[in-house]
């Protein structure tokens, strides 16, 4: 194998390149090399990318088992996507925006109690144009943001989602949670700090005060670490923030951030938060076959707009 880091001025996932046309077995083979290293590996590095070894769907999860030691299921996750069959357990499609809109940098699942620790992305029908995957290290974002920005969010975040059941705007709580019963989700609510409540028309409410940074358990880098912009209206755009407006009020919007006393959260600090994410990033362009493994604490993701197909797979683990 061949291992080089971009040129790129500041941080830069590294890439370890397949020799002699790769294959599924070249990277097998590869990640054997790598052996128990590989958390040691990925808390340096933050991310790594694993080109041309033109993996195939069919082959993709024995890999995953190499790099996800305890696939996750997506539960609590406030993304629209599909679970896929036939490539392994708890594989998903990435976020099924429509392909013009940018998702802005996030850490996944950084509004929840636990959070996955890995990600890997695999693409399974590289992009027609565009469609990278914008990786960040989320000690640059921090360091970015202007000093009364931080110091605004040092309370943390307050989440207000509200999930109906199976008829509204937003995800229902079916979806959310992966379940039909009421009872796993009290339970799964209970042991996470939230607030909840069942609403007359059979969704429910959630409230969570969540850090607005975190620390890496091996590292000890602190990083931004929260969704308050994507779930602010802001974070929709103005147009459909416009449009959401006039057909809800504020408190029954499927997802909205406040700070933890209820203020609201400027949108400027909103706007400054996604153009400092975006700028930071650092693009990953694909190409089908490609895989990618981040820490999802010390390394923030997003999308760009992107033209013809796309098909980029996404697993978890703790």
């Amino acid at each position: 194998m061949a291992t080089h880091e971009s040129d790129a001025a500041l941080w830069a996932p590294l890439e370890i390149t397949a020799d002699d046309g790769g294959g599924a077995e070249a990277l097998r083979s590869t990640l054997e090399e790598i052996g128990d290293g590989l958390g040691e590996l990925l808390a340096r590095e933050k991310a790594i990318v694993f080109r041309d070894f033109r993996v195939t769907a069919d082959q993709l999860d024995p890999v995953l088992d190499r790099l996800l030691p305890n696939r996750l299921a997506y539960v609590h996750g406030d993304s629209p996507r599909t679970k896929v069959s036939g490539v392994g357990e708890n594989v998903y499609t990435s976020t099924e925006y429509p392909p013009e809109y940018t998702i802005f940098m996030h850490n996944e699942m950084s509004y929840a109690h636990a959070w996955p620790a890995r990600l890997a992305f695999f693409c399974e029908v590289e992009p027609g144009g565009g469609g990278a995957t914008p990786v960040l290290d989320g000690a640059l974002w921090l360091r970015s943001l202007d000093p009364e920005i931080r110091e605004a969010f040092s309370c943390g975040v307050c989440y207000v989602q509200n999930l109906h059941d199976g008829l509204g705007f937003g995800k229902s709580w079916q979806d959310t949670f992966e379940t039909d019963s009421r009872e796993k989700v009290e339970e799964y609510l209970d042991g996470s700090g939230a607030e909840w409540e069942w609403k007359a028309d059979g969704g429910i409410r959630v409230r969570s005060i969540r850090p607005a940074t975190a620390r890496h358990p091996v590292t000890g880098t602190e990083v931004w670490f929260n969704q308050a912009d994507q779930w602010h209206p802001v974070g929709l755009g103005d147009e459909t923030a416009a449009e959401l407006a006039t057909l809800l009020p504020e408190d029954e919007l499927p997802q909205n951030t406040t700070f933890p006393d209820g203020s609201p959260i400027p949108a400027e600090y909103v706007r400054q938060i996604q153009e400092a994410g975006l700028t930071g990033a650092v693009d990953v362009d694909w190409r089908r076959g490609d895989l990618m493994l981040i820490d999802n604490v010390l390394v923030a993701h997003g999308r760009r707009p992107f033209t013809g197909s796309r098909r980029v797979l996404v697993a978890m683990s703790d």
